[in-house]
């Protein structure tokens, strides 16, 4: 039997391999460079899902989309779209926990158009880890 991937792609890869593929076709930021990005208009977009926000607090000022709806609520021309996704020039940022789920996000918002997506190097974990600011989570006060 002949997976699905075989057939849609040609080839199969694995994870790491598709990691770095996806990497290869757009610049990712740090902490700081997210940070300041923001500071200039940037959309920060935190995909972790409900348990780990909980646990390690919320990036004042993100938007939260659960990674299931990501598109939908990020595509400019989709009916379910955030108020927040006004453009496909939109500077965006996506934050998983780590800094992997984040950037195959990213492949997808760019398929959609997204040009201006980004991901986080090392997720919420690093951003924490650099001291910026971080609003406690439903459980952690």
């Amino acid at each position: 039997m002949v997976s699905r991937e075989r057939v849609v792609s040609g080839e199969q890869v694995g994870i790491d391999e598709l990691l770095e593929r996806v990497r290869a076709g757009y610049e990712r930021i740090g902490p700081h460079e997210a940070a300041a990005a923001a500071t200039d208009g940037a959309l920060l977009v935190d995909i972790r899902y409900a348990a780990l926000r909980e646990r390690d607090g919320l990036i004042p000022g993100a938007l939260v989309v659960e990674r299931n709806e990501l598109e939908w609520r990020l595509d400019p021309q989709g009916s379910h779209r955030a108020a927040e996704a006004v453009s496909h020039d939109l500077p965006v940022v996506v934050i998983c926990n780590e800094g992997y789920a984040s950037s195959l996000a990213v492949a997808s918002l760019r398929q959609l158009g997204l040009h201006r997506t980004t991901d986080l190097i090392g997720g919420f974990q690093a951003w924490r880890a650099a001291g910026l600011p971080v609003s406690p989570g439903a459980d952690s006060g």
